[in-house]
């Protein structure tokens, strides 16, 4: 009898160790379980991310901030949208004041603001909805009625002046609907290829005129140059000529005269002295032919 009874003892031990392990893995379980429980219990907002709290799906106050809350499981429930800077970039298609199609390409920096984050959500929906039910009409309708104001060269001349209207038109509208505009860029502007050729005609046009201009002016001012000149010329032999005096032409003989007077043969062959009044009145005559 002994020795039948002897096979089940040597099975006890197997069999304890598969309890044992049974029993750590019943207390795993039931930590994973409890964990699981208490995190219902609690919420983590990150940073940059602002949390709305609803009861039975209502929304309720406050605004969850960064960091850990307490909730009630099965009661509350928590929705969270970020609240730092976004970039929406938009294509849009308006008409210019003289009635050019204008084409704008913009890129807007954007966010909700922190503390209306309850009000965007309850009244609009999460950052997509936004998105596409706000800030892309928003957008358009903003740049077709600040482009209208202008004609289509000034959009380029004045692009700095446009861009401050279409901020200021921008943060007004969206600041209703609970949205803080950041920075607006017009990243690229264009029109149509009938008026940008148009455009560059008239410049060619404009630069070939004003070359004309400096050309003219450039020929005007030569002309007056020689004018001048001339003028100078005239004025400077008539000084010359009423300078001439008898006794400045006198004197100036006088003061080259070796002391030796020239000999100045006739018609007859004969010779006689030189007079010098007689060559003064020569040069007289010479000078003032009239």
């Amino acid at each position: 009898m002994t020795l039948e009874s002897a096979p089940p003892l040597q099975n006890a031990k197997p069999a304890t160790k598969k309890n044992k392990d049974a029993y750590v893995a019943s207390r795993v379980l039931i930590a994973v379980l409890l964990a699981a429980l208490l995190s219902t219990f609690f919420v983590i907002v990150n940073a940059g991310e602002r949390g709305v709290l609803m009861q039975f799906g209502r929304v309720q106050e406050p605004v969850l901030g960064e960091g850990i809350h307490l909730i009630v499981p099965g009661v509350n429930t928590v929705k969270k949208l970020s609240v730092r800077v976004q970039n929406q970039e938009i294509s849009a298609e308006a008409s210019s004041k003289d009635l050019q199609d204008v084409y704008t390409d913009v890129a807007l920096n954007w966010h909700i603001i922190p503390d209306e984050v309850d009000k965007i959500f309850q009244q609009i929906g999460d950052e997509a909805t936004v998105v596409t039910t706000i800030i892309n009409p928003a957008v358009e309708e903003v740049l077709k009625a600040v482009v209208a104001m202008y004609t289509a060269e000034e959009v380029i001349t004045k692009r700095g002046e446009v861009k401050a209207a279409v901020d200021q038109a921008l943060t007004t509208r969206l600041g209703t609907y609970h949205i803080a505009v950041d920075d607006i860029s017009l990243v690229h502007v264009h029109f149509s290829k009938r008026f940008s050729n148009a455009v560059e005609a008239k410049q060619v046009a404009e630069q070939e005129a004003k070359r004309a201009e400096f050309v003219a002016l450039k020929a005007a001012r030569e002309a007056k140059a020689k004018v001048n000149l001339a003028k100078g010329e005239a004025e400077a032999q008539n000084l010359l000529r009423e300078g001439l005096t008898p006794e400045l032409l006198q004197k100036q003989a006088i003061e080259k005269w070796n002391g030796n007077l020239p000999l100045i043969m006739g018609d007859d062959g004969s010779s006689k002295l030189l007079d010098l009044k007689q060559l003064v009145k020569l040069g007289k005559q010479r000078l003032n032919p009239d």
